[in-house]
């Protein structure tokens, strides 16, 4: 039998797999039973390569994904398990890690995750200590044997190596273009951080399905790490079409004209049931004749649809696609597109870029994104926080002497609270994200705090949660304005740490306490290199640097966990 990572790496074939949703309840629900069964006829059915399983799909609790993986795991077919961020920490994550490692589940959907719906006694408090690119960074260093401290010693040992085959969904199915370019940079970092495959969001336009798979072979880098794209085919009804409507499903989206399609063909009497099953089948065969590496059915949850479309879709004669491809495209109204459109296909151009925007690139204007506050912001933070510049220095002393090098002297710390509360609402995380996401707050403007670039639950440019434009988007104004804006990712991944919370960002970032780190060696002699053998084409190089302060002061050594402690096994404190 062969596995999905053996299945992808085969171009010569077209894969197929199939979404199944979860469940609320035991497995001795109704409900529950019902999926249960569709999932043994999935076993059954030979074109279907794999079959992936949601974790609190749309932020409802659900049944775990495992347990409705085994019996089909168990019974010989790839599984594909979804795993987001949205209900555990970074501990928690790592924990369903290596069940899902010990169990025989290797493949692994990394999602950052919708934001919690309603649950028990009302909405859950959302997570979102790590992102998709910090779970995929995680995964891919414990496929090279994660670090842990020795139990009753000191020092660090290398657990055993996993073998996740991690990806991730990607998407560029949004209207603005400060919404679609960081989510292709996005995309791009997710191959960078460890995604070996990536599954493009739910989206009924082929001209931008096309856009994505031509970005992925013209980027130098995505190009190189040889990554399969699979295209999204969701199976609509005139139901589900007034539901995604709504904007509901955090970035899906049903045009005007694909709405009014649905709803013309609701009046026919089998529903529209013919007619959207022939929209999925077309929607496979372009997928197919595009190039992408397989199809991902969602949306179905009987046999009989599933079959239905692979029989539609087989009766196409072999060039139908080019024609379907040239029909499907349901844009919203004035929605961005990164290349031009292809006059002989209808589809993108890879050669050339929308003429609108290679124009904007050529004539960089400000928009209203781009304050004063942000270019004084900028300014006072590359005096102060450049390396080697002269008041980097200097801040470096004043902190490093003072006598809680976490807190620094008390005027600055009463300085630093009052500015930034007031130009930023700063929540004192003392990991401070600001100078990457172009002086804007994560914490305080982003309802899941994104520090490796925005989730891809955006509406028209706002946050799916609060009303309000996203930060990400602010963000690229600012860079784009500037030319830097490709260079917008450059600084992930960040992995917050929140043991800085409460502390000085000031003092953290100038004695390289936080997640940059860059402060240069005072001599040569002073700076090590550690390096990491890596099994992967990825091998860590991390200087070791002699600014930073060796001795954490009595202050925050209080608000750490007692490593000693935790390495002795001591006090009920679990192994990290």
């Amino acid at each position: 039998m062969y596995t999905f990572r053996e299945k992808l790496a085969d171009p010569s074939r077209f894969r197929l797999g199939v979404e199944l949703v979860s469940t609320r309840g035991t497995m001795a629900d109704l409900q529950a039973q019902h999926a249960r069964a569709f999932a043994t006829e999935l076993v059954h059915l030979p074109d279907i390569d794999w079959v992936s399983i949601t974790d609190n799909a749309g932020g409802n609790p659900q049944l775990s994904p495992m347990a409705l993986g085994k019996p089909i795991l168990y019974a010989g077919k790839e599984v594909l398990i979804h795993l987001s961020c949205k209900d555990f920490n970074r501990n928690g994550l790592e924990s369903a890690a290596w069940e899902l490692a010990s169990e025989g589940f290797h493949n692994i959907l990394a999602l950052s995750g919708d934001y919690p719906a309603a649950g028990y006694h009302g909405r859950g408090k959302p997570v979102f200590d790590i992102d998709s690119i910090g779970l995929l960074t995680m995964l891919d260093e414990m496929n090279r044997g994660l670090s842990r401290p020795k139990l009753g010693r000191t020092g660090e040992a290398q657990a055993a190596a996993t073998n996740f085959f991690a990806g991730a969904v990607a998407t560029n199915f949004k209207k603005h273009e400060n919404e679609v370019i960081p989510q292709l940079l996005k995309l791009e970092k997710k191959i960078e951080c460890g995604a070996r495959f990536i599954i493009a969001q739910i989206g009924y336009d082929a001209r931008k399905s096309h856009e994505m798979l031509c970005y992925m072979q013209r980027r130098p880098r995505i190009a190189a790490a040889n990554v399969p794209l699979i295209g999204n085919v969701f199976l609509l009804t005139a139901a589900v079409a007034r539901f995604f409507r709504k904007r509901t499903i955090p970035g899906v989206v049903v045009s005007d004209s694909l709405f009014e399609m649905c709803e013309k063909h609701a009046a026919d009497a089998d529903k529209g049931q013919q007619f959207l099953r022939e929209l999925a089948a077309k929607q496979l065969a372009i997928f197919r004749g595009l190039g992408f590496a397989g199809g991902y059915l969602g949306g179905v949850h009987r046999i009989e649809d599933v079959q239905a479309i692979l029989d539609i879709e087989r009766s196409f004669a072999a060039d139908d696609w080019k024609l379907f491809a040239r029909e499907i495209q349901y844009p919203v109204e004035n929605e961005f597109y990164y290349y031009a459109r292809s006059e002989q296909t209808g589809l993108a151009d890879p050669d050339r870029l929308d003429p609108a925007y290679e124009t904007s690139l050529k004539h960089r204007r400000p928009t209203r994104n781009v304050t004063l506050n942000y270019r004084l912001s900028k300014w006072v933070h590359d005096a102060i926080f450049t390396p080697g510049t002269t008041l980097n220095r200097l801040g470096q002393r004043i902190y490093k002497n003072s006598r809680d090098t976490y807190q620094g002297p008390r005027s600055l710390r009463v300085l630093e609270h009052a500015s930034k509360s007031a130009m930023f609402s700063c929540k004192d995380c003392g990991d401070c994200s600001l100078p990457d996401i172009a002086f804007l707050c994560p914490e305080s403007q982003c309802a899941k705090n994104q520090r490796n670039g925005p989730c891809g639950g955006t509406r028209d440019g706002k946050c799916e949660v609060f009303d309000f434009e996203c930060i990400w988007g602010r963000a690229y104004d600012r860079m784009k304005y500037e030319g830097v804006e490709q260079e917008m990712l450059d600084h992930a991944p960040v992995i917050q740490d929140e043991s800085l919370r409460g502390t000085s960002s000031w003092a953290n970032a100038l004695l390289c306490r936080d997640h940059t780190g860059r402060c240069p060696p005072e001599n040569e002699s002073e700076t090590k290199t550690d390096v990491h053998a890596s099994t992967s084409d990825h091998a860590a190089v991390r200087p070791v640097n002699a600014n930073v302060d060796p001795n954490p002061a009595p202050v925050q050594a209080d608000r750490r966990v007692d490593q000693q402690l935790v390495r002795a096994g001591g006090a009920s404190v679990e192994e990290p």
